[in-house]
């Protein structure tokens, strides 16, 4: 749950020179991602920090799993954060794109180009890190009421970036799906969805979720309409409908931990804003004053450090 013990500075808001980060990724107009499997220097963890436990296990996805159970290739993880404490499911609000361009007088567009950097250096920190699942909000259903001339920006941008990663993402076991009404994306972007979800849907090492055109509502919705025509069908009665029947429903489960452990949104936004309503029910939240484009590498290692420090009893108390 929002734990309000850690600080949210606004301070970092403050409007600062651009100066570029430095970054080994590059936007789809220029050269494409280089191999995720290059390595990182990193230091060493340490066994410094908080213990959270019950027994041998871990509290993850509302359920105990047990430690050590990520990939053993795995390289260091930055000092301060703990292996087996690391989320296995972490989603992001990437928030503060346009606020980004706009403080800096850049051309309409120039804060979308930089969120990509940003979301490219987070898929490859996960992919290294041990984390299995991240699953990104990358255009709300609410947000086709947008100027026409933004949209077709993010639709460009988004099947530039699908098409231009597709072969690294083969390469390095990642999968990819994509969650939301796609019905309405244009057609050549929805074919290629297609295409990068079938020749991704045998990698395991890390499982991208890409939130396009998606409702948190309406997920739920579909999901209840689904369950009541079988009931109408006569294939479940109506005693049988639970929790489990919905979550089979949702559109997350296309992945084997649905349930996100830490939902980080960037720009100070306190909320939600209409994403996995229902399988945020337990999840740890991480509000960071900094614009989607600056977050890094250090901003999320302090998220990661905060998540491990809480302690997730899911309505139980310490004994």
């Amino acid at each position: 749950m929002l734990s309000l013990r850690f600080p949210i500075s606004f301070d970092n808001a403050l409007i600062t020179p651009f100066k570029p980060r430095p970054s080994r990724f590059q936007t789809p107009t220029d050269q494409s991602l280089p191999r995720l499997s290059s390595s990182l220097s990193l230091p060493r963890a340490t066994t410094a920090g908080v213990v959270l436990k019950e027994g041998d296990r871990v509290l993850s996805n509302n359920r105990f799993a047990p430690r050590g159970d990520f990939p053993p290739d795995g390289e260091p993880l930055p000092a301060g954060l703990r292996r087996e404490l690391m989320p296995r499911h972490v989603a992001v609000i990437m928030d503060g794109n346009v606020r980004w361009e706009r403080r800096r007088g850049l051309p309409a567009g120039s804060g979308h180009e930089a969120g990509a950097r940003s979301l490219r250096e987070l898929v490859e920190l996960c992919w290294k890190w041990g984390i299995r699942v991240l699953t990104v909000f990358a255009f709300s259903y609410d947000n086709w009421v947008r100027p026409q001339v933004e949209v077709d920006f993010l639709m460009n941008l988004f099947e530039k970036m699908t098409s231009s990663e597709m072969d690294s993402f083969a390469r390095d076991g990642i999968r990819i799906s994509v969650i939301g009404d796609v019905s309405k994306l244009p057609n050549s972007l929805q074919k290629l969805i297609s295409d990068a979800e079938d020749r991704t849907k045998g990698n395991f090492r890390l499982h991208i979720v890409v939130a396009v055109s998606y409702s948190g509502k309406y997920d739920i919705v579909q999901a209840c309409k689904s369950i009541s025509q079988k009931v109408k069908d006569g294939l479940i009665q109506v005693d049988d409908i639970n929790e489990s029947l919905i979550e089979q429903e949702l559109e997350t489960n296309c992945t084997e931990f649905p349930y996100p452990d830490l939902l980080i949104r960037t720009s100070g936004e306190l909320r939600v804003s209409n994403f996995l309503l229902w399988q945020l029910a337990y999840t740890e939240f991480f509000f960071v004053s900094a614009l989607w484009p600056d977050f890094g590498k250090a901003e999320f290692v302090e998220a990661l450090i905060s998540f491990q420090q809480r302690q997730r009893r899911y309505g139980g108390r310490d004994l």
